[in-house]
């Protein structure tokens, strides 16, 4: 009974030490006139499929890129220059999967 409870408790910390969550985040350089998107995922050993989709502040597709991430990195990266850029609140979304993240930014 002491072995199971112990193995059982050893494979809830492994799962839960695995367990990285994906996040999306912009940067605004304006120093570079550049919004730098990042996404970070959990590494893989084989070549992953995204999408990067840029929402403009009237909810319109700006721009839609796929991406591949190559095996074994954590992370990917899009970015645009803030010239031409409509004024307003922002979304970068990306689609990976069945799993859709999204955080917004803002253009002055």
């Amino acid at each position: 009974m002491k072995k199971i409870i112990i193995s059982v408790l050893f494979l809830s910390i492994t799962l839960f030490a695995q367990n990285v969550t994906s996040e999306a985040d912009c940067l605004i350089l304006e120093d570079e006139n550049s919004i730098i998107c990042k996404y970070v995922h959990d590494r893989m050993d084989v070549d992953k499929n995204i999408t990067f989709e840029w929402v403009d502040p009237n909810g319109e597709i700006s721009r839609t890129r796929e991406m591949i991430v190559p095996a074994n990195h954590g992370s990917v990266y899009d970015f645009r220059y803030m010239d031409g850029r409509k004024k307003g609140t922002w979304s970068f979304k990306v689609f990976d999967g069945k799993k859709t993240l999204e955080t917004k930014f803002e253009v002055k």
